[in-house]
């Protein structure tokens, strides 16, 4: 499982936005969508999931028989052949990302909204497409259910933004497939014998992107369905702590079975601890996981419970923004919960 990290994957690019904006930096967060939205021009309106530096989209795999990764891993890779995967959640997140900066002040000129009403027209046409999912598998397409949800995201944040005259979009269109949307995933992605959210339409795993679904508003979540994906999620993902990403013991995946837990699916299940009001448990589970960076802080995109040892990328973009996201979401917990109290010269630490 070597893979060519060299690029940009508009995923990790949106929490990348968020941290940005929360944090304040919104003149780097400005240039770095600026950078995102004419990157994915070069495709429209189709996106594709990543994009190197250049904005160039033939990022070929290849093989290097004559080397070895960490640990004496085979083969090493580089180009990456998951360009060419369909993943439809990415047009939930560029366009909640371009929201996020709307939201904040940010303006659009007229072709910037037209190109992403075009992004909005092309879920419109392929939500109902079975696609590879957040997590690049190579076992063919399926109908996974987070993605079907951040599609459901990506027509709600362009209806949001028709609402508040920043752009003008098919109302109509997107209202009904948005509804249609959501009526798939409630009936064929939510198993009610487990009480949870499925990886897939009709399935009985779960996978950890299902933590995401709160996060950008897709049901209540200290509702009864997310609170069962949250426990089906620890009780088959769960280890020691962590969580891994999904089930590889079968090699269902397309790849070989076995990996670490990974990192950034911890923090996100310590976000929907604090986004239930649980803030104990998130508390908890987030001085666990502090535990386990290296001795200066860092994280991998990994850690293997069994050998007690970080794996995978190293230092990994994904994990550090899916920390700082988690404490910025700590932060704000305790500004709403002091809003109408004095300010303390004090400060918090996390």
């Amino acid at each position: 499982r070597n893979w060519d990290y060299r690029y940009c994957w508009l995923r990790d690019a949106s929490l990348t936005l968020q941290a940005l904006f929360d944090l304040g930096y919104d003149a780097e967060a400005e240039a770095f969508l600026s950078w995102l939205l004419y990157t994915t021009r070069l495709t429209r309106p189709e996106l594709q999931i990543m994009y190197d530096v250049y904005g160039e989209t033939r990022l070929h795999e290849r093989e290097l028989p004559h080397l070895a990764g960490f640990a004496g891993s085979r083969p090493v890779r580089i180009g990456n052949g998951a360009r060419s995967q369909l993943q439809m959640d990415v047009y939930g997140e560029v366009l909640d990302a371009a929201y996020e900066f709307i939201r904040r002040g940010g303006r659009l000129d007229r072709s910037t909204a037209r190109m992403l009403v075009d992004l909005g027209d092309t879920v419109c046409r392929r939500w109902r497409e079975p696609d590879e999912g957040i997590w690049e598998t190579r076992g063919g397409r399926r109908h996974h259910t987070y993605s079907k949800g951040m599609c459901w995201v990506a027509l709600d944040r362009l209806l949001r933004l028709h609402d508040a005259k920043h752009l003008e979009a098919p109302v109509e269109r997107y209202r009904r497939e948005a509804a249609a949307i959501r009526a798939d995933v409630e009936t064929k992605g939510f198993n009610q014998r487990l009480a949870s959210y499925v990886s897939e339409f009709g399935g009985d795993e779960v996978d950890a992107s299902l933590l995401l679904l709160a996060r950008y508003g897709y049901g209540d979540p200290a509702g009864p369905r997310l609170r069962g994906t949250y426990r089906c999620i620890r009780e088959r993902l769960g280890a020691d702590g962590l969580l891994y990403r999904y089930p590889t013991r079968t090699g269902g995946d397309g790849l070989p079975p076995g990996e670490g837990a990974f990192l950034a699916c911890s923090f996100w299940l310590a976000d929907n601890y604090l986004l239930q009001g649980r803030k104990t448990d998130a508390r908890r589970l987030f001085n666990r996981l502090k535990r386990y960076a290296n001795d200066v802080g860092l994280y991998a995109e990994e850690y293997d419970p069994l050998a007690k040892r970080l794996l995978g990328n190293f230092p990994q973009a994904f994990s550090h923004i899916a920390l700082i996201n988690t404490v910025l979401q700590f932060m704000q917990d305790d500004i709403r919960k002091n809003a109408k109290k004095k300010p303390r010269k004090k400060a918090v630490s996390y």
